[in-house]
C-alpha cells in the first residue's frame, strides 16, 4: 500500500538532488502546481480520461453512450472554468479539462449525426 509514496518520495528526493536551481524554475518544480504537489499529479491522471476519450473516436457511434458523453462533456467545461478561479490557478488542470469536455463533445456530435442519418435503426429498438 505504501509502496507507491516510498516510490514518489524517493523520485522527488532524486529531483531535489539532480535538478539545477535554472531547471527547477523552468519546470516550476517548488510551485504549488508543480510536480511535487497534488495540482500537477490530479491533471496527470485525469488526461487519461481524455485519452479514453480519444480512443473511442474509433468506435462505430451506435455503440457510444449518450450518457457517458453528456457527463464528459459536462465535467470537462464545468471543471475548467473552476481551475481558473481556484488558488493557485491550474493552467495545466484547466487544459485537460477544456480537452475532456471538446473530447465529450465530440462524441456528442458524432452521436446526434448517426440518430440523424439513421432513424430506421432506432425505430427498431
Amino acid at each position: 500500500m505504501f509502496i507507491l509514496s516510498d516510490v514518489y518520495r524517493l523520485l522527488i528526493g532524486i529531483g531535489d538532488r539532480v535538478l539545477s536551481t535554472s531547471m527547477k524554475k523552468i519546470v516550476k518544480w517548488d510551485h504549488p502546481a508543480g510536480p511535487k504537489y497534488v495540482h500537477f499529479w490530479s491533471p496527470v491522471m485525469k488526461s487519461s480520461l481524455v485519452m479514453a476519450g480519444i480512443g473511442d473516436l474509433m468506435r462505430p457511434a451506435e455503440k457510444l453512450s449518450l450518457n457517458q458523453s453528456i457527463s464528459l462533456a459536462a465535467t470537462g467545461l464545468i471543471w475548467s472554468r473552476y481551475c481558473m478561479v481556484i488558488i493557485p490557478k491550474n493552467y495545466f488542470l484547466g487544459l485537460v479539462n477544456f480537452a475532456l469536455g471538446l473530447t465529450g463533445l465530440q462524441q456528442l456530435i458524432r452521436i446526434a449525426h448517426y440518430h440523424h442519418t439513421h432513424p430506421k435503426e432506432l425505430t427498431k429498438n
